[in-house]
């Protein structure tokens, strides 16, 4: 890793500002399907979901029942540990069904939508004119609160803290990412709103993490009321967790706020409109997306309302809200989650292949060694499937995780703290900087198969239960 610093003084509170870090780890996977940029349908919504899963750590307490109307914005659930935290609809209409697993578990609240859209008004509100606890009340009784991730553990922020600073990722280098200047075009006034409120939520600033290839061009640049870094290099650049790690890593005892642009627009919307408006632009990718593009969506977005972008008769599909990496498999009857803005379709790979290790002319498959020849070949791109092309193995000590990890932490022995639930060793190797998707790439190359993302995420579980 590299930084370029101005000539300015580039530090401030321990905080590295306005740089240029070059990351030279990482690794772009080459799978096809990105979607183009044009939008090719507006879902009316059907039936949508309120998915209390898509939150870290969430003991969620129902407020409505079967049969129940809803406007868009009016609370459905409520967290148990904080109960001024609301969780709203996304649209007006009928709950038809609470669905809940073993033990009761509630997995989703469905929402059948009307066909005219109402909403509950929240008032217009000048951020300027605002003070911290106003916002914060605001944003918790109009179910926009849960937009904010607290780090570390990737949780529902506190309202009671007052982090360090708030960090925004103004791109993503994940495998087919929605085009954040695209989806956002016409967001960022809204966008700039939710800074200027944000922005006294903290003692610190607002960071926004610009995309070297476009650092200059992007409407970002413009923003007003935050402190700029750019980043140069390949997944996991765009992650907030890798920007955080080199703008000013998270110690023992400190905490930082995340928001996506995204959800600044929706914040924004609030501010400027009054309205709990959750609609978004879906970037719907993959090997398996028929003409991939965007839709206009809001979130708990039914796959059935996509349905013109797969084969309906196909029972290969694995429907993935979010990317290949760390998105979650809702399958074909599932819903998008409340953070994601972007849907994959790719094959099932159920497909054993003999002695397939044994063959150096694949020219089908993509090898992040010199396995296969596709270093020959860059720029090409390929119809990945889930086939892992083998089974967990011993796990290994190897340097392969070190060579797509750019963070200064030995994620080697960070799982092995995780696996053996050692909480001095998961401190000392990392576990405030990290959230599952920081070492997704890790599992990825990962020539033992080991489920690292599964490995981090009990570890977070078990820290969150013993440091509470």
């Amino acid at each position: 890793m590299t930084i370029f610093a101005p000539s300015q003084e580039n530090t401030q509170n321990g905080f590295i500002m306005s740089n240029i870090i070059d990351l030279k780890k990482g690794l772009n996977i080459p799978v096809s399907g990105v979607a183009a940029p044009k939008t090719r349908k507006v879902a009316v919504p059907g039936i949508v979901a309120v998915k209390p899963t898509d939150f870290r750590g969430l003991k969620p307490r129902l407020l409505v029942k079967e049969g129940d109307k809803v406007l868009a914005g009016s609370p459905v659930l409520a967290d148990k540990e904080s109960p001024d935290i609301l969780f709203t609809s996304p649209v007006s209409g009928t709950v038809t069904e609470v669905v809940r697993g073993e033990k009761r578990k509630l997995l989703e609240v469905r929402i059948k939508a009307d066909s005219e859209q109402k909403y509950l008004d929240f008032g217009i509100e000048d951020a300027r004119n605002l003070d911290a606890g106003q916002i914060k009340s605001l944003l918790m009784k109009s179910g926009l609160w849960p937009a904010i991730i607290q780090r570390p553990y990737g949780i529902i922020a506190n309202p009671d803290i007052r982090p360090k600073a708030i960090f925004v990722s103004a791109f993503s280098t994940a495998p087919l990412a929605a085009d954040t200047e695209y989806a956002l075009r016409d967001d960022f006034a809204d966008i700039q709103t939710a800074i200027n409120a944000l922005g006294k939520l903290t003692d610190g600033r607002v960071h926004v993490s610009l995309n070297a290839a476009n650092a200059n061009g992007t409407p970002f640049h413009k923003l007003e009321n935050v402190i700029l870094h750019t980043f140069y290099g390949k997944h996991p650049a765009g992650n907030t967790g890798v920007q955080i790690h080199h703008i000013s890593p998270i110690m023992k005892g400190e905490t930082v706020w995340t928001v996506s642009p995204m959800m600044l627009a929706a914040i924004g919307r609030l501010l400027n409109t009054g309205r709990y408006d959750m609609s978004r632009l879906v970037a719907v990718t993959g090997p398996k997306a028929i003409e991939p593009a965007y839709v206009k969506a809001v979130c708990g977005l039914s796959m059935k309302d996509i349905a013109e972008f797969y084969d309906n008769s196909a029972s290969d599909i694995r429907f993935i809200s979010g990317d290949v990496l760390t998105g979650t498999n809702v399958g074909a009857d599932g819903f998008l989650g409340f953070f994601d803005n972007q849907i994959t379709l790719i094959k099932e790979g159920r497909e054993h292949e003999l002695l397939g290790w044994a063959k150096p002319f694949r020219t089908k498959q993509f090898s992040t060694s010199r396995t296969y020849f596709s270093w020959l070949t860059p720029k090409k791109t390929y119809e990945m499937d889930t086939n892992l092309h083998g089974g967990p193995r011993a796990f290994v000590m190897s340097d392969v995780y070190s060579k797509v990890l750019p963070m200064d932490i030995y994620p080697v022995h960070l799982i092995k703290a995780c696996l053996a639930g050692d909480i001095d060793k998961m401190e000392q190797f990392g576990i405030y900087e990290v959230l599952e998707e920081d070492l997704a790439l890790c599992e990825y190359v990962c020539p033992s198969k080991i489920e690292i993302q599964s490995i981090l995420s009990d570890g977070i579980a078990l820290m969150m239960k013993e440091m509470a």
